[in-house]
Formats: structure tokens, sequence, C-alpha cells
């Protein structure tokens, strides 16, 4: 038998090695902008062509590389970050594996230009696909500049995974926005399609923070600040009356390094226990310092997880901080110990004797629905315990309630028979609300459960696409405009959309770098779910949430329905459930919501009756 095992070529490992660095534009950015800070860099600058599919270009005015660095550079595990295993344990730096440029250049075309101070000339490396097309001697200013042009050109499968401009933009500005907020000490500017979307000058966090998120961040924000034997932690938290339905201002950074950590997040929440409403969640910009050889970095290709040696010591540091912060800038309740003395209850008077049981007066023959009521005060009616009982009875010819006091022992319980003629008096229809979450409906065949939100979801989601996509769309001009304020890259990304947000009812009179004002909504919203609708397509398009050939139509539908639609916990009158089930059921596609989610369960009388036949 032959041998069936053999070496893959060096283009085609490198190929395959990328998929795990690149896996979008995003991850371009990354790497180039790192490599420029581990280079000494004071300025950065990005450019960027349609969302990075044509263009990412990082221009730097770091240390630059020699010739031969500048080609060694390109080969798989060079680096100048570590010389050996142990390095990965004591690390200063943003890259350490020596496998970005190599994959980078593994699926692009690549202009590389840099010089170092001292030298006369620099150094200029064309690759395309691995393969080194020129190196040559140029004229060129200190640090280094690298264009990754026509990316996934040479994997056409791949390409076509990318998601849109939209998408992949906003994920280029969150990439661009951790290591901003990284490094406040660094300028940077951010160009997309020859639009300036950033220009961050040298500042100290706050105003770092400020000029990425608008100038309202600066009212939010609460500073904290704690130094111990095992860390040291700066940074701030907003408000809890600024948090949002979204996570999208959380950030963890480990010695200047952006992470993802669920469990230190945890940490965070727990810290705002009973400041934020459910389903709110904080904002935060959290700077952690710990000894290099007390984490492991190298557990991701990203990086962006971080093991730590005393992950429990951390969480309560970190929650205690937080809450302290909190309570010390007077954001969490406080126990007032500076109370007025005289407001106490005296103390002979708290010890004195229970005093006795008031006496009650009624009158049994006092009725206020009487035309003429004719009653004098009645002495005390009362049993041989001391209490008082009564009966209501309601006259259903006059529609009336009489009271009707007894001098007979108290009633304890109401029996089952009676609950189960209430019940049967006041729920008429043939659909009933459960636990005010979902919808009991009769049918022919059995019953069916439905869940009120998914349901409604479903509706508005049909009614909004067939509004954007075949009606034409009618809008209601405001009375007054409404100016809301974004971060830029929100900004961006609304104005990008703008020609299909003006399609499904919404006007805009003027764009800013802080805001957007609204002069005209659709009529199927009000006022007040402007902002609400709008961050929560935002965080649906941050998110991916799958475009179709509706182009962001059927995201911006699924977003309107998800934001609109009835919350669970909401009473819904008798009519309001058959209006719901019965535009449920008309719907093209009733089985789902918008989200793939089931809307109903239907309970056939059989599988009824096998219930109760077990």
């Amino acid at each position: 038998m032959s041998d069936i095992i053999q070496l893959l070529p060096d283009h085609v490992a490198n190929q395959i090695a990328a998929g795990e660095v690149v896996q979008r534009p995003a991850s371009v950015v990354k790497e180039l902008v790192e490599n420029a800070i581990d280079a000494g860099a004071s300025s950065i600058k990005l450019l960027i062509k349609d969302a990075g599919k044509t263009l990412i270009q990082v221009i730097d005015d770091g240390k630059g590389m020699s010739a031969t660095d500048a080609r060694l550079s390109f080969e798989r595990h060079a680096t100048s970050k570590i010389k050996d295993a142990q390095d990965l344990f004591n690390l200063n730096t943003k890259g350490f594996r020596g496998e970005a440029l190599a994959s980078i250049a593994a699926i692009a075309h690549v202009e590389l230009k840099t010089k170092q101070e001292n030298e006369e000339l620099g150094s200029q490396i064309k690759i395309e696909g691995s393969k080194i097309v020129t190196q040559e001697a140029i004229s060129t200013a200190k640090g280094t500049s690298i264009a990754v042009k026509n990316l996934f050109y040479n994997i056409p499968a791949r390409r076509n995974f990318l998601k849109s401009d939209t998408i992949e933009t906003r994920h280029i500005v969150d990439e661009f926005q951790r290591v901003a907020l990284a490094h406040p000490d660094i300028s940077f500017l951010l160009h997309h399609n020859n639009n300036e979307v950033y220009h961050l000058k040298k500042s100290n966090l706050r105003k770092r923070i400020v000029a990425i998120f608008g100038a309202k961040m600066n009212e939010k924000l609460v500073p904290i600040s704690e130094q111990t034997d095992i860390i040291t932690i700066n940074g701030f938290t907003a408000k809890p009356e600024f948090a949002k339905k979204k996570r999208g201002e959380q950030y963890f950074f480990v010695n200047n390094r952006f992470i993802k950590s669920s469990y230190l997040n945890h940490a965070v929440i727990n810290a705002f226990e009973g400041l934020l409403e459910y389903g709110s969640h904080p904002s935060y910009f959290l700077y952690l310092e710990v000894p290099p050889n007390s984490i492991d970095i190298n557990i991701h290709p990203t990086k962006t997880e971080i093991k730590f040696d005393n992950e429990k010591a951390l969480y309560a540091i970190l929650r205690a901080t937080v809450k302290h912060s909190l309570g010390q800038y007077n954001v969490a309740p406080a126990l007032d110990f500076d109370r007025d003395a005289t407001l106490d209850t005296p103390y002979d008077y708290s010890k004195s004797s229970s005093s006795s049981v008031p006496p009650i007066t009624v009158d049994p023959t006092f009725n206020p629905f009487k035309t003429e009521t004719n009653y004098e005060p009645a002495s005390n009616v009362s049993n041989n315990s001391g209490s008082v009982s009564f009966q209501s009875n309601f006259k259903k010819d006059t529609g009336n309630w009489e009271a009707l006091y007894t001098n007979t022992e108290p009633i304890e319980t109401t029996s089952q028979e009676q609950l189960f003629e209430s019940h049967q008096e006041t729920e008429t229809g043939k659909t009933f609300q459960i636990q005010k979450k979902y919808l009991l409906s009769s049918i022919k065949s059995g019953v069916v459960l439905i869940n009120q939100s998914l349901a409604h979801q479903r509706i508005l989601y049909e009614e909004f696409l067939e509004n954007i996509t075949v009606k034409e769309a009618s809008s209601q001009q405001l009375l007054f405009p409404v100016n809301i304020p974004f971060s830029k890259a929100d900004i961006e990304m609304i104005y990008t959309i703008k020609s299909d947000l003006e399609s499904a009812g919404f006007m805009f009179d003027e764009f800013t770098k802080e805001s957007v004002t609204i002069g005209g909504i659709p009529t199927s919203i009000t006022e007040s779910q402007i902002t609400l609708i709008l961050e929560q397509l935002l965080d649906d398009i941050k998110l991916e949430v799958p475009d179709t050939s509706f182009s962001h139509f059927d995201v911006m539908a699924k977003s309107f329905a998800k934001s609109l639609a009835i919350k669970t916990g909401t009473v819904l009158s008798v009519k309001e459930q058959e209006n719901l089930v019965d535009d449920l059921f008309s719907c093209k596609e009733p089985n789902t919501s918008p989200f793939g989610k089931p809307t109903f369960k239907t309970l056939t009388l059989n599988e009824i009756d096998t219930i109760f036949n077990k």
C-alpha cells in the first residue's frame, strides 16, 4: 500500500493558518494597529476603503525595520517579541506569535514601506499570496506603512462569507475603539472611504472616552480607583440611571490589552445589585494592572481571553471597588447616620402597654347608591369575640353593591365552589391570559397556547416588512424635531443606512458629529420610542442579524418588531387578546417569530386526554 500522508505546500499551510488569525477585515486592523503600538508609535493612522475589503492601510511613526527585518517579518513564527517559551509568561507587548503578517500576506496583496530613524533609505516590499514580488530601497518617512489590498482575493469562498459593508465597518470601528481606549497617550486617526470618522488627540483616559462616545458621556462617568498587592484598578463606570438595554459599552483592559471575561463582568453587575432595572446593563471602562506572570494570554488566537492565577480574589476586589465608588460618589443609597433624633419614637411611649382595639361603628341600613339616604349613626355592632364580619351581595337587577353586616362568626376561607363560580362569571371569552405571558385559546381540535410577545413580534415584523418593501411607508411630521446624541461610530452607521430608514418612514433634518436630528417618524411608532428603536437596530446590526435580499430592510423590520412588541408582564384585555390571536393566524408564517422561535403550541383533545389517563 502506498503512503498517503504528505506535507502541505507552504502557501496552502499559510492559507489554512490564516483562517484562525484573519477572520474578517477587522482582524487585520487589530493585528496591524497592535504592531504599530509595539513599534513605539506616538501617532497611528488607519485608512479603510469598502469596509476593508479593498484597502486597509496603517501608517505609524514607530521605530521601523531594517531591510532584513522587513523581509523576515513575513515568515511564519518570526517575531521580535519573544525568544523562548518562558517569555510567554512575562509579556509586555501586544503580539508575540509571529503569525499575523504571514497570515495576512497569504490571502491579500500587501505593500510594506518602512524606515528606521538612523537610516537614509527605507525598504519597500510587495507580496501577493505569500510570494514576494519586489523588494527595493526607497525614500520614505520614519516608521512603517503597510497596505493590505483585495483581502481574500485568492479565497473567494471566504470572501463570500463576509457580511455587508455596514456590519464589517462596525467590527473595524469596534477594534479601533478598543485599541484607542487602551492607549490614550497615542493619537489615532480613522478614515473610511476618504471620510474622517475619528481624529483622537493624545489625552487622558476620561477625555479619550468622551472623544469616542460623545460629550454626553462626560456627565455619566463615575471614577474607579483601587490599588492592592495583586491588582491595580482604574477607570470609570456609568451611573445606574444611564444603564442601557444592550451590553455595548462594556470594556475590560488587562495590562492595556482588551479582554472579554464573563466572570469579571458578573463581579461588576453584582456591584450594581439593587440599582439597575431588570434587563439593564451598566457601561464601564475598567483598566486592570496585574503582574504579567500571573496571567496566561496564549489560550486563543485573538488574545481576548485570559486565564488568571487568582480569579476569586480579583472578583472580590473588583466587586468591592466598584461598589465603594458608587457609594463614595453618592450614586448608591447610603445609610444616614445623622438623622434627627427628635423624630424617633419616645422610649417611654414605646414601652407603654398596647392600646385597646378601637370600637367599630357601622350603619346596617346605609346604601350610598340610593337617591335618598336617611341614616343615623348606629351603636357598635359586635359579636362575642369583638370582631365584625360582613358579606357582600351584588344586586344584578340594579347593578349595585350592598354591604350587609352580620353578627355571625367570621368566614375564614373561600370555598372552591365560590372561586369556580367567580371564575365562570368573569371570564366569558374564548381566550384567556396566563401569567401575563401566554394566551390560551380554544379551537375545534383542542387548545392553543400562544406566547404573546413572540406572536406580536411576528405580526409587527410582517406589517413593517410589507410597509417598507411593498407599500409606500407613511411618515408623520414631528411638531418639534428630536435631537438624539450618539457616538461617532453609531452616527456613521446610521448615515450609511439613512436611505433605508427613510424608506421605512424616518425623516432626518441634520447629522452632526455627536447627534442626529429627526423631523419625521413612521406612523406606527411614537416619539418616545425613537431612541429605543434606533439603539436596538444598531445593536442588531452589530450582532450580525443576518442580511437578506432586502438589504437592511429585513434587519430593520426585525429590530422594529422586537422593540415595539408587547412585553411579558403586559395585561391584555379580552378584546386585545382576541385581536392578537386573529392577527397572528392571518400572518404568512405564524408558526415562528422573526428570530425563529415558536410562537404557539397546540394541544389536541387526545393529547389532553392522554395527560389525565396515565
